[in-house]
């Protein structure tokens, strides 16, 4: 599958191919995926993946008068954003083969902001659902404020009788060894490569 090559190329530091032929693979991708109704796995995605490349929402991109963005990878140097999957159980007894935690942090030099709350995964979809109500921030290393953001505790306590189409979600369209991507409900694309083994 060559679109795979070109996305597992992608996550790469040295000779990454175009913007274009990125976007180009990601949408091969989930159409393939579409068309042959694979299906995954929370498990699959337990792990810590660095955010790669990115496109615009669809929202954005109208603003622009572009059909689809033509996408941009993320300079590491610039900053290390970072999405981790853990299975955590949420509450006393309830451990759903498909919920779990979300972590997802954003190191700029000394300083790392990271956001995390529940998840939950459709697996006839590949939809993960999550919703981000702690924050926690790190100085050199050392945690400098913990807490729950925007009424995070309810909204904790809500989560899982939520419906997804009220919730924040990912569309996962492909996970392969070291790769995921995914469309976000904004419509944006993104790749994510796994840092260190699962």
């Amino acid at each position: 599958m060559e679109n795979i090559s070109v996305l597992e190329q992608a996550t790469k530091s040295n000779s990454k191919p175009s913007s274009a032929a990125v976007v180009a693979a990601l949408l091969e991708a989930e159409k393939s995926a579409k068309q042959n109704k694979i299906r995954y796995s929370f498990e699959q995605l337990i792990g810590n993946w660095r955010l790669c490349f990115i496109t615009g929402t669809k929202k954005t991109r109208q603003k622009a008068g572009i059909v689809l963005g033509a996408g941009r990878y993320i300079p590491e140097w610039v900053a290390k954003i970072q999405i981790a999957y853990s299975v955590e159980p949420v509450t006393e007894g309830e451990t759903l083969g498909e919920t779990g935690k979300v972590e997802n942090s954003v190191r700029v030099g000394a300083i790392e902001l990271t956001l995390s709350g529940p998840t939950k995964f459709l697996v006839n979809k590949n939809i993960l659902a999550f919703d981000f109500t702690r924050i926690t921030v790190k100085l050199l290393g050392k945690t400098v404020y913990q807490g729950f953001i925007r009424a995070g505790e309810s909204r904790e306590a809500e989560f899982f009788s939520l419906s997804v189409g009220k919730q924040a979600f990912f569309t996962y369209f492909l996970i392969e060894d070291g790769i995921i991507a995914a469309r976000g409900r904004g419509g944006g694309l993104a790749l994510w490569a796994l840092v260190g083994a699962h």
